[in-house]
């Protein structure tokens, strides 16, 4: 075995045996508490934790590109970070997360007793012709919606740089319900695990369709005001259909609120929100996911048993993560992806064990240390002072021929206060244009303005004598993105690289 590969499993070993620990002294755990308007917070040893470990972990997001970590066992908040520009308040684009809030909306539906999840996908669909119909087809379940073994033919791996082929052609169809229903079987329904977020587009339809509101509403009413979430958004298909493997926008903690939910059996200081039956399929999910790992899919939710976590997972690391055995529930976003193990490592760490610790004062100025560093954010760019080229190019108008960024016109005003104009075109079917202003945050901090993507963060610097680099990231939408300007004589050559590390250029002209 490789140094690095023990030492992997020196770490993984020595985490479940954090686990075992832990989960030994639950029974004399603390009952947990259920926020109201306002979440409970406690001092990280009250809670059994180790602040120094939690400050470990405030670090590790920083370095993983966190936006946002919310901690909490039994209840009580004991970490809370939001990492420049991210902001407290604001809400996030979860991803497939949302997938695990379907999954709980057609548990409440079925505990309604209007939604049959083993009832075939199709019955819901009469009113429909449907091409590629076999008795596989018809044979599909929501229930197997729901665990990802459809059968349907998608594209959409789980990787790092995904290259989502039928994402592509749902986005750009007409009647999103029609192209996943038209997809031909590639396998019998139930054979295993296929991912697919065309399968919980159709989850979300049916469960409008079955009790007579639009999904959206039905969580509103029956999911999120129990537990105190009222402040979300939800993306909706062509037809007026949440989409459900995607394009729910949540705040931080409302995301922890959900996590709460389901550690709690469904349940919210009292009431039966999640029928518990259901809640608890989760906890004894069935479909393996990969050859290896251990990683195994129910209701929308990944779990991983011999660590004791259960995630709802989206794309770039937007987690929540339900430890029972240790009474944590951590809900993160952000902007790349990486190992989930390494979270369950640091969360499981900082869990010393099931009743309080000593008061550790300068532990916890530590912690607060880590998360005020967070929140103020580090200078991307050196201090620098603005080369000769400035000057020539001040108040200047670009012009862009057509480009798959939609950009026409850009004008740098390179004062006091250094902003910038850009006209792009609205859509790539229209002549129309509108003009965005933004300031540049040349200062070694973030300046926010308002794009038609949302609230927008940029700050900027020169990196050569003809380059001016800004880094623009929309908090809300875990979007990240540099643009490199180079400037010689009247041409500007630009570059964008977007999060992912994908690239793309064109170039531009003074007029």
């Amino acid at each position: 075995m490789k140094l690095n590969s023990l030492r992997r499993a020196l770490s993984n070993a020595a985490c479940a045996m954090c686990l075992v620990a832990a989960g030994s002294a639950f029974a004399q755990s603390p009952a947990p508490v259920f926020p109201d308007k306002e979440w409970k917070r406690a001092t990280p040893e009250e809670m059994g934790m180790d602040p120094r470990a939690l400050a470990t972990l405030v670090e590790f997001g920083g370095n993983v590109q966190m936006d946002s970590l919310f901690v909490t066992r039994w209840g009580r908040v004991v970490a809370e970070t939001y990492y420049a520009p991210f902001q407290p308040g604001m809400k996030h684009r979860v991803n497939s997360s949302t997938k695990a809030v379907v999954g709980a909306l057609a548990g409440i539906a079925a505990g309604q007793g209007v939604l049959e999840v083993n009832a075939p996908v199709l019955s819901f669909y009469k009113d429909r012709t449907i091409a590629s119909l076999d008795d596989a087809k018809r044979a599909m379940t929501v229930q197997q919606l729901l665990d990802m073994t459809s059968g349907l033919a998608w594209v959409e791996p789980l990787t790092e740089n995904p290259v989502n082929e039928s994402l592509i052609g749902l986005e750009r169809s007409r009647d999103w319900q029609q192209y996943v229903l038209d997809r031909p079987m590639a396998q019998a329904p139930g054979a295993g695990f296929h991912y697919n977020s065309g399968n919980s587009l159709l989850a979300s339809a049916i469960v409008g369709r079955t009790t007579g509101m639009p999904t959206r509403d039905f969580a509103a009413k029956n999911l999120f005001a129990p537990i105190g979430i009222r402040d979300f958004r939800w993306r909706q298909d062509p037809q007026g259909v949440a989409i459900g493997g995607w394009g729910l926008y949540l705040q931080t903690q409302d995301m922890a609120r959900f996590g709460l939910l389901y550690m709690n059996h469904g349940a919210w200081n009292g009431a039966q929100v999640v029928p518990r039956a259901w809640a608890d399929k989760v906890f004894n999910a069935k479909v393996t996911m990969f050859p290896t790992g251990g990683w195994v899919y129910g209701d929308g939710w990944w779990t991983l048993p011999k660590r004791g976590a259960y995630l709802a997972v989206g794309f770039n690391r937007q987690l929540i993560i339900v430890m029972p055995e240790i009474g944590i529930v951590a809900a993160v976003t952000g902007r790349t992806n990486y190992p989930v193990e390494n979270l369950i490592d640091h969360l499981a760490r900082a869990a010393k064990s099931a009743t309080p610790l000593p008061a550790d004062a300068q532990a916890q100025s530590a912690l607060q240390a880590a998360v005020d560093a967070a929140a103020a954010g580090k200078p991307l760019f050196a201090a620098a002072t603005a080369p000769a080229i400035a000057q020539e190019i001040n108040g200047k108008t670009y012009g862009f021929p057509p480009n798959e960024w939609g950009w026409k016109e850009l004008t740098l005003h390179l004062g006091a206060t250094p902003t910038f104009d850009l006209v792009v075109f609205t859509s790539r079917t229209s002549d129309a244009t509108q003009r965005v202003s933004l300031p540049l945050g040349m200062d070694g901090k973030f300046a926010m303005g308002t794009t038609p993507e949302g609230l927008t963060a940029i700050q900027a610097g020169w990196t050569d004598a003809s380059t001016l680099t800004a880094v623009l990231r929309v908090p809300e939408e875990g979007v990240d993105r540099k643009y490199e300007l180079r400037f010689s004589g009247s041409r500007v050559e630009m570059t964008l690289t977007n999060s992912v590390g994908n690239k793309s250029s064109f170039s531009g002209q003074a007029r």
